[in-house]
């Protein structure tokens, strides 16, 4: 895994915070820029080939030369390069790009450090694509060895970036060690294809069936996070001779839009949407961050930036409103009621996102399920709070049971 920063001339880059700075103040550029920057630097005793580019940043997907030259040009533009002095990004004609820039400092082979000090493990995944029934191309990655424990794609994901991100890297850290962790970017996120024709609920179950079946997995337990509960929720309903078990943590069966109740409530749901229109693509954080202190209202200042770059990174300020208003109007009841395999329900007892009533609504909808409330009020768990420690204790309990 990288160290956090390089340093070249004036400027850092900081791949933890997902942020390039210039004499200490961050110089705005576009994720998708900031990526082929931070390839060019890894590997920058060579030069890198156009299809290399092409795969780091796009996942392979199909783009013109046009769109790698535009990130080129702000690349440059953000270092105050251009392309006759080249003094940061030359250009290897007929090849690809080369980064010639001077690092005085930085490691990019060593392990993260954590907090009390120990160097973190670093997790090995394989990326790999596979098509959806419509198509649209997928993007999935296998951590670990063991038997295999299947996530549901949820929103706000980046198989390569989540493992290098406080928000992610401890759920792959730490189920990886202990099972073959598989897990996926969701139609219009991450690696997988941005541009989906189909953007609906039925359309992320039939990914999820899609991934499993290309994995050649016959019968695998599942587990469901935020929005990717309800996922799972209809996968195990509709194919019960592939689930063997089902784990749900902050998971919901109605969203904001079927549960809201007066007017107040449906402005609130409302506001999600106007939020993510206006403030997405902007550069300044303050829209993004009303996100961050509903998702970790606990989390460090660190959680709360990495969290901002997450959600930049990962999806498009166009797509941003299209899974709000799909989230919206998720209604899982009467599919809850169909499954039949064990189900583990876990929700934050103070959860600002989805609060915890709704949580106990999706364990009573689901025959003999078992309900588990955890201690703090983050939407999505932290590696240092003391709810990630019992999330873990009680899925391998149950998983091993």
């Amino acid at each position: 895994m990288r160290t956090a920063e390089i340093v070249f001339g004036e400027f850092v880059l900081d791949s933890q915070r997902y942020e390039l700075r210039r004499d200490g103040q961050a110089v705005p550029v576009e994720p998708q820029v900031f990526d082929v920057l931070a390839v060019l630097v890894a590997n920058r005793r060579r030069c890198v080939t156009k299809q290399e580019l092409f795969e780091a940043v796009w996942g392979g997907k199909f783009v013109g030369e046009a769109a790698l030259s535009s990130r080129i040009m702000a690349a440059r533009r953000a270092l105050g390069d251009d392309g006759e002095s080249q003094r940061y990004i030359k250009t290897v004609r007929g090849r690809g790009y080369q980064f010639v820039g001077a690092v005085t400092e930085g490691v990019t082979d060593s392990a993260v450090e954590a907090p009390g000090g120990d160097a973190e493990p670093t997790v090995e995944q394989r990326v790999a694509f596979c098509r959806a029934a419509d198509g649209l191309r997928l993007a999935y990655a296998v951590a670990g060895e063991g038997p295999p424990l299947v996530r549901a794609g949820n929103w706000m994901t980046h198989l390569r970036y989540d493992v290098e991100s406080p928000v992610w890297r401890h759920w792959v850290r730490d189920l990886s060690q202990r099972y073959r962790y598989i897990r996926y970017d969701e139609r219009g996120c991450g690696l997988s294809d941005w541009d989906a024709p189909g953007f609906t609920f039925d359309d992320w179950v039939d990914d999820l069936a899609s991934v499993v079946d290309s994995l050649e997995l016959d019968r695998f337990p599942l587990l469901g996070v935020s929005q990717g509960g309800a996922v799972a929720v209809a996968y195990a309903a509709r194919h019960p001779d592939r689930v063997s078990k089902l784990v749900l943590c902050g998971a919901y069966a109605r969203g904001r839009a079927v549960r809201a109740v007066g007017p107040d409530e449906r402005r609130a749901a409302a506001l999600d949407l106007e939020l993510a229109r206006v403030g997405w693509g902007n550069d300044d954080p303050a829209f993004r961050q009303v996100f961050a202190a509903q998702f970790i209202p606990g989390g460090t200042r660190e959680d709360w930036s990495s969290f901002d770059h997450l959600q930049r990174r990962t999806t498009s300020a166009e797509n941003a409103v299209r899974f709000l208003e799909q989230f919206a109007h998720i209604d899982v009841r009467d599919l809850a009621g169909q499954v039949a395999c064990p189900t583990l329900v876990m929700h934050a007892s103070g959860d600002r996102r989805v609060p915890v009533q709704y949580g106990e609504e999706l364990a009573t909808l689901i025959p003999q399920a078992r309900f588990v409330a955890l201690e703090g009020g983050n939407h999505l768990l932290t590696a240092g709070e003391p709810a990630w420690e019992t999330f873990c204790a009680e899925l391998d309990a149950f998983l091993a049971g």
